[in-house]
């Protein structure tokens, strides 16, 4: 019988480098990963600080750096950011070399709700949680407020924050206990009563043409209260 050594050749450079693979690829999920890169998207980067985010970055009781890169769950640390009140979300990458990447994007707060319990109101409606590092300047909320039931006030938050005028004048925002709404606006005593948000916009724009017709008159501190819960008309009420 005769012996083709060319194929023996064959199999046993197939064996090494197979032997080979299996070795690098060995020591390559036995690495331990190397030391997190946090990167925050977006402008909002101020409330929750890298030493945070790498608090998070845990799987099996320690730090993602003191484990083997293979036995890292990608999935289980995004679960465990996405969970912050602070965060609105998160990604979590790996490189081939073992780099653990994390990509935050923070929750922006349009109001501050300022009663028993002080928190934000972000922009989608949702809780949010005062920050250690940071205060927003954004509208109080005072008046009958829960955490479960912010849609009113939300909304009227929304289109404060969305408004360049509003924005710029509004300074505290009030849900009374019929879930209507009350604002004061910056260096001005005067409450200005809006009632439900109906009819939201037409009630807006008159305000906002009392409001310069009233600055260019100079009588704008002459008034107590300013009603716009009718929408067709401003009443004005006198100190």
């Amino acid at each position: 019988m005769r012996i083709n050594y060319n194929y023996i050749k064959i199999i046993g450079l197939l064996i090494i480098v197979g032997g080979l693979f299996a070795f690098s690829n060995q020591r390559n999920n036995a690495r331990k990963i190397s030391e997190s890169n946090i990167k925050f998207l977006g402008e909002n980067k101020l409330f929750i600080t890298d030493a945070t985010v790498s608090k998070l970055l845990i799987q099996n009781l320690q730090p993602v750096t003191e484990q083997p890169k293979d036995i890292i769950d990608l999935n289980e640390l995004e679960i465990a950011l996405n969970s912050n009140s602070m965060i609105k979300r998160a990604e979590v990458f790996m490189s081939i070399d073992g780099e653990l990447s994390a990509e935050i994007e923070q929750k922006r707060p349009i109001a501050r709700v300022n009663t028993n319990a002080s928190y934000y109101i972000d922009d989608e409606g949702s809780f949010m949680p005062l920050s250690s590092n940071y205060s927003a300047r954004v509208p109080l909320v005072t008046g009958n407020i829960k955490k479960n039931k912010l849609k009113t006030v939300f909304q009227f938050a929304k289109t404060v924050e969305e408004d360049e005028f509003l924005k710029k004048h509004v300074i505290e925002i009030r849900q009374n206990d019929n879930e209507t709404i009350d604002f004061k606006i910056r260096k001005s005593d005067f409450t200005v009563h809006l009632g439900t948000l109906e009819n939201l916009k037409k009630k807006i724009n008159n305000f906002k043409a009392f409001y310069q017709k009233a600055m260019k008159d100079k009588i704008l501190d002459s008034y107590k209260v300013i009603n716009l819960k009718f929408d067709k008309q401003v009443i004005c009420t006198k100190k």
